[in-house]
């Protein structure tokens, strides 16, 4: 008999942008929390955004192992609910100089340089690194990225935290991001919505029973982003981060009305 589905449990982050509702997925809480990790060689995030995210960029794996001895950071964001005017910030509106680029981090001009992006539910967005990014507030994102939180913040908006703006000065893509991913029609209720060599991610829709068939060859995650029913013997819920080993047994999944779920795997090398 194979290996059944095995859900983590999720570990809450008290960051002060962070929010108290994180309601449909987690509740309401009576401390800010700002992300929802599940831990695993993909890592997966809930983020909760009530002020602006720090303006950040993330290093990839040759200068984060010669500089910081641990992997670089390539990441995506599926958004899950934006309040009217929320936005992110996604590269620049134009190329700029290295030289400008260090000049703005310091003078916080670079929050005007970046490229802010109305977002909805529903959009997708690829952040290889190099990408300089920030969450505005009114965002609840999930993140999908490799298992490591390295990070060096270019502009905190007068909050006192470390900044990092020579290493990020070193990394930083200068040029506009290509904006929203556009998803790829897979059939049968799945979309392809973002892959490179680190994760794939499928955005799978259904309305009814189905039987899984996990992969023979690799685990997946399966995130519960809306509705409710069963994997297998087992309720799920929104919020939720469940691992399907390569050796499970195909399952049953029942569904309350419908459901959204997120799959994210390590594609063939």
């Amino acid at each position: 008999m194979g290996l059944k589905p095995l859900r983590f449990l999720p570990w809450d982050r008290r960051l002060i942008w962070g929010s108290t509702d994180l309601d449909p997925w987690f509740g309401r809480r009576d401390k800010r929390i700002g992300e929802v990790w599940h831990l695993f060689p993909i890592l997966t995030k809930f983020i909760f955004a009530s002020e602006r995210l720090s303006i950040q960029v993330h290093p990839d794996d040759d200068y984060a192992w010669r500089h910081e001895g641990q992997w670089g950071k390539t990441e995506m964001w599926y958004v899950l609910r934006a309040e009217p005017g929320a936005q992110i910030a996604l590269g620049f509106r134009e190329t700029i100089t290295r030289e400008r680029f260090r000049q703005a981090a310091l003078s916080g001009e670079i929050k005007e340089l970046v490229q802010w992006i109305p977002i909805q539910a529903g959009d997708t967005f690829f952040i290889p690194p190099g990408t300089v990014h920030a969450i505005g507030p009114g965002a609840v994102l999930c993140e999908i990225q490799q298992n490591c939180d390295l990070t060096y913040r270019i502009y905190d908006y007068g909050r006192g935290r470390d900044l990092h703006v020579d290493k990020a000065t070193d990394v930083a893509f200068l040029g506009p991001h290509p904006g929203r991913s556009t998803p790829v029609d897979l059939g049968e209720g799945r979309k392809l919505l973002a892959s490179c060599k680190y994760f794939a991610t499928e955005l799978i829709e259904a309305g009814g029973p189905l039987v899984w068939a996990p992969d023979e060859e690799r685990f997946h995650l399966l995130i519960v982003i809306e509705g409710r029913g069963r994997l297998g013997d087992e309720p799920f819920h929104p919020g939720e981060c469940w691992l399907i080993p390569a050796t499970a047994a195909p399952f049953r999944l029942d569904v309350d009305g419908a459901v959204r779920l997120l799959k994210t795997y390590v594609p063939e090398p």
